[in-house]
């Protein structure tokens, strides 16, 4: 499922994102019904960057590949993306362009390796960036197959905030004071109608929201809240009955209106003999940085470069360089 996050802030935008994907396969025994077998594997990009695209980026959730004989994740389709975008000789793209393009793109695969259209089961993309010459960036989001057309998100001069999405319990539960199955589960006790359950919903809005300024905060301040609710769904899921789909690395890219992309936390890939055998995020090899940026390290939040701060990441990763 993942966790992915887009923060749309004064300063720039923030896009993050966990590494687990994960599969699952339907199996059968002999004289045995069939069994569903998960697989996780924490070392899947989801967050995405596009070359000759250096004001815009995405961050990738939802179902975790597409083919059903031989699934492959989003971000190993990105050569072809970038190719295609080549053959066009399409320029510097607006924010809104590059996610339509990228919804294009995507539902294409998905319908030439015969995916199924199932609701609420999409390959959901958070698209952040900025256009030529405007004063803040923009945030849109596409739904892979069911809604495909890019909705922005926090529209406007001077609005700002947080996208987020995939396991987004512990994450909501933060940030808006409730868990989102909360309304419905309320509308069922009480036998509420709709617009009863929608008026509640406002009112745990206007009551319960963390008071978060998010036109206030400063970039670093984006960035280190992201990387927290990331952190902390993993960490809490390690305790937890049920899908454990957040984990691995938390990578996470700033983009700004003068300097544009640029990675700020990044797993490493570390020879076979730098690997931890504790699994990832539980006690982080001293020598691999890719396990230190699992998420339960003591270390501080990711720095980014040039702001008067230490740059050193979460758990001890150094800031990715060009």
């Amino acid at each position: 499922m993942s966790l992915g996050i887009a923060f749309k802030g004064p300063e720039g935008i923030v896009l993050a994102a966990d590494s687990r994907v994960t599969l699952t396969a339907q199996v059968q025994a002999p004289g045995q019904p069939p069994m569903l077998l998960s697989s996780t594997y924490d070392n899947a990009t989801k967050l995405l960057r596009v070359n000759d695209q250096e004001f815009v980026g995405a961050v990738t959730y939802g179902i975790g590949a597409i083919g059903q004989s031989e699934p492959r994740t989003a971000h190993s389709y990105i050569p072809e993306f970038e190719q295609q975008l080549i053959a066009e000789g399409v320029g510097r793209l607006s924010v809104q362009d590059f996610a339509q393009r990228l919804s294009d793109f995507f539902m294409a695969k998905w319908q030439a390796q015969g995916m199924p259209t199932v609701p609420n089961q999409d390959m959901i993309f958070l698209v952040g960036g900025y256009d030529e010459d405007a004063p803040y960036g923009r945030v849109f989001e596409v739904y892979v197959p069911n809604r495909p057309a890019p909705a922005e998100q926090h529209g406007g001069v001077g609005h700002f905030g947080l996208v987020w999405g995939g396991q987004r319990e512990y994450a909501d539960r933060l940030i808006t004071g409730y868990d989102g199955s909360l309304p419905e589960l309320v509308q069922q006790f009480l036998n509420l109608d709709d617009a009863a359950r929608d008026g509640l919903l406002q009112h745990l809005k206007d009551h319960l929201q963390a008071p978060v300024p998010y036109a206030f905060l400063p970039l670093q301040d984006c960035v280190d809240l992201a990387i927290f609710l990331i952190r902390t769904t993993i960490v809490m899921q390690h305790w937890i009955m049920g899908v454990r789909g957040v984990g691995g690395a938390i990578d996470v890219a700033v983009i700004t209106r003068t300097d544009g992309f640029r990675d700020i936390q990044k797993k490493n890939h570390c020879s076979a003999g730098t690997v931890s055998l504790w699994p990832s995020g539980v006690t982080p090899s001293s020598r691999c940085s890719r396990a230190r940026g699992a998420g339960l390290s003591d270390g501080p939040f990711a720095r980014i470069p040039n702001l008067g701060r230490p740059a050193v990441a979460c758990g001890g990763l150094q800031p990715a360089r060009r």
